[in-house]
């Protein structure tokens, strides 16, 4: 897999809209944030313990191959959700959105949900980060609406990669917090045999689909890689503890 690939599995992706999300190869980092054989490492993020130089000679590299640069946000697992025009460093939200052409939308994760919106005319993108609190607190929901408040019409999603199905363990704790809003949910859950009393396997691209459904997005795209199984390609921090991050990104193509 490519250091930067684009999606090419989104059903009615505008043509004017480019997306996509990093892997963890094609870079600088080394140590734990290496790629998985041992080579530099493509480690987008300046929080894990990274070295700065580093993780700045990563950022580069990705802005290059996408020929824009990218203010990220300082994600918090909650559902703020900020405007790209008005990023500045360290702005604390999980999703941003946007309307302007070149300006870059992008979240980023190793493990949690990465989720990609347009709209089908192409007018309008977003980006959230939705881990299991921000995804019960309504992140994507929130995205939603911040788009359809710029002017969206139809809005589409994309899943990418994040803690597949088999690997997602929780506990009672979560599996109440998504069922007691909507109790339908519990189809999300396995519950864990072999002593593990109390635990249960959570599926965040089914839970994810549901309140995407909820909010009116009925064409949902993506959510078949797994962070934790592919260590060739992804970071995970349920694997790992200490490791890199990856980008998941969506702009509106400049204008020629």
């Amino acid at each position: 897999m490519r250091p930067v690939v684009f999606v090419e599995d989104w059903d009615r992706k505008p043509a004017g809209v480019t997306a996509g999300f990093t892997t963890r190869s094609g870079g600088y980092s080394r140590g734990p944030f290496a790629a998985a054989d041992g080579q530099g490492g493509l480690n987008l993020g300046d929080h894990v313990g990274d070295a700065a130089g580093d993780v700045e000679q990563n950022r580069l590299a990705f802005f290059q191959q996408i020929h824009s640069d990218v203010i990220f946000l300082s994600q918090v697992h909650g559902i703020l959700v900020a405007d790209a025009s008005e990023l500045k460093r360290d702005t604390k939200a999980d999703a941003v959105i946007s309307d302007q052409p070149g300006k870059v939308c992008a979240v980023l994760t190793a493990d949690c949900l990465p989720v990609l919106f347009s709209d089908v005319a192409g007018n309008v993108v977003g980006a959230a980060h939705a881990g299991w609190r921000g995804l019960a607190g309504g992140v994507l929901e929130a995205t939603a609406n911040a788009m359809r408040a710029k002017g969206a019409g139809e809005l589409i999603a994309w899943m990418g990669p994040a803690i597949g199905p088999a690997c997602f363990e929780v506990g009672q704790d979560v599996v109440q917090v998504f069922t007691e809003s909507d109790s339908e949910a519990h189809s999300c859950f396995v519950k864990m045999q072999n002593g593990k009393e109390g635990k249960y396997l959570a599926d965040i691209y089914a839970l994810a689909k549901r309140k995407l459904h909820a909010c009116g997005i009925e064409q949902i795209s993506g959510g078949g890689m797994c962070t934790v199984t592919d260590t060739q390609n992804f970071y995970s921090y349920r694997r790992d503890q200490q490791t890199g991050r990856m980008a998941s990104f969506i702009y509106r193509q400049p204008q020629s």
